[in-house]
């Protein structure tokens, strides 16, 4: 029997030779553990609440960032977001994948092909504009807002979203200034069309080329009456296409009757109102006006240089807006004597001797009613107390068939001049009984007369 050198059996000596190779093993299996611990560059790992936390918060800070940037310039345009600057999504959270960087500095640690680990924090919150709300009562009434062109539908022509921002702006404002360009837009519309392939016109182009254009328009701006009836007789007239009429025959013949419409009811119209307005002024007159209109001011300068009348002009003017100060500047250059008040504080004061007050409408309610700027009915009643004859320029086409007794059943809040607590409506309505007569290029008549104006019309038809 072999003996170790300390004198123990060979077996006892194996034995301690495996115990005192056991605790060299152990440290192996513990050194990544620790290696791990100590490396500060990995983030801590957070908890199932954290996660879902962080990720509620940045995405809060993404919505409010975006809505900030499109609330600039009044919804001028959607200003583009730059890649990487609003934060990781909450996908990236939960996975534990947020790469970016944290105040503006990229740290290069060692990993994969020495790839930079770009270290992000939670993206900065951006404070959230108050929302305009509007009470219930007022819900149904619209507001003109810019849409981003790149909000639009693909099928709006270039023409047409030119047109919606302006209406939008008001860069286009008046009811019959807007009917016209909008009638010469969709001209430009239909030129540009072509049939596809198994279709026809008739049935095509009014659901899937008309009606986009349309719908853009009235989110731009909610349409004037004088719209929606130029609408309605130009799907008429689509419709009534034959569809065995050749495509270039077809279009040419709607492009005609958008511009025989344009020259009978507008251009035409407005001639025969310049002129039977003219001859209700005569000399020595003070005839009496609000805001500005391309109407009364043909009006008043037809009666001035072309009938040779002497005459003054006083002008009230909105406020808010200080379109009468254009009106002014114009009826000045062609020699007309004027006054000009910026407000209605001293409206009574000049109503002394006002002959006349001459003013346009937006529309005309088929009840009479006159639906014009805002103020205009303050003007109409101020008038009918000191019994001052109110005339009323109106063409046929801004003549609607519905029915209002008050101004908070049709308008629009002003956008400029709206908030939380407060808004400001561009229109209001005027009964029927404050004003005198009104002036159509089909005849003069009374306020009550108006369905008549629209029996003629429908039988000129």
């Amino acid at each position: 029997m072999t003996t170790a050198p300390n004198g123990s059996p060979p077996e006892a000596a194996s034995q301690q030779a495996g115990k005192s190779e056991k605790p060299q093993v152990a440290p192996n299996k513990e050194k990544p553990a620790k290696a791990e611990a100590a490396d500060p560059s990995k983030p801590a790992k957070l908890s199932g609440a954290e996660l879902k936390a962080k990720a509620k918060a940045e995405k809060a800070a993404r919505r409010a960032q975006s809505k900030a940037s499109k609330e600039v310039a009044k919804g001028e345009a959607a200003i583009s977001s730059i890649p990487g600057q609003l934060g990781p999504s909450a996908g990236e959270v939960k996975g534990g994948k947020v790469k970016g960087k944290q105040d503006g500095s990229a740290s290069t640690a060692p990993g994969a092909a020495g790839r930079p680990v770009v270290s992000k924090g939670p993206a900065p919150v951006v404070p959230t504009e108050p929302k305009l709300t509007i009470p219930e009562c007022f819900s149904h009434l619209s507001m003109a807002k810019r849409i981003p062109i790149t909000q639009a539908d693909k099928d709006v022509h270039p023409t047409v979203l030119a047109l919606g921002q302006q209406m939008a702006t008001f860069t286009i404002d008046e009811s019959i200034t807007r009917l016209k360009a909008t009638l010469l837009a969709f001209k430009k519309v239909i030129d540009s069309y072509t049939t596809p392939p198994g279709n026809t016109l008739a049935r095509h182009l009014t659901p899937h080329v008309l009606n986009p254009q349309i719908d853009y328009l009235t989110a731009c701006r909610p349409m004037c009456f004088s719209m929606g009836n130029a609408i309605r007789w130009l799907k008429l007239q689509v419709g009534e296409i034959d569809p065995d009429v050749p495509e270039l025959e077809a279009k040419k013949q709607l492009c005609t009757s958008i511009d025989t419409f344009i020259q009978e009811r507008i251009s035409m119209a407005d001639l025969v109102i310049t002129e039977r307005a003219a001859e209700k002024i005569e000399d020595g007159d003070i005839v009496l006006t609000f805001g500005w209109s391309t109407i009364v001011e043909r009006a008043l300068i037809h009666a001035y240089s072309t009938m040779g009348k002497k005459f003054r002009v006083i002008i009230f003017d909105d406020p808010y807006e200080r379109k009468g100060q254009t009106l002014a500047k114009n009826l000045t250059t062609e020699g007309i004597r004027v006054s000009y008040c910026g407000d209605f504080g001293g409206l009574r004061w000049h109503l002394q001797g006002v002959t006349g007050v001459l003013v346009s409408a937006e529309s005309m309610f088929n009840n009479g009613s006159m639906y014009a700027r805002s103020g205009t009915c303050d003007l109409a009643i101020a008038a009918k107390e000191l019994a001052i004859p109110v005339i009323v320029l109106c063409e046929t086409i801004n003549i609607t068939e519905r029915v209002s007794t008050d101004s908070l059943t049709y308008n629009e809040i002003d956008p400029e001049r709206s908030s939380s607590a407060s808004f400001r409506l561009l229109y209001d309505t005027t009964p029927d009984k404050y004003l005198s007569i009104v002036i159509s290029e089909l005849g003069t008549v009374q306020p009550t007369s108006v369905p008549d104006l629209l029996r003629k019309l429908e039988e000129s038809n």
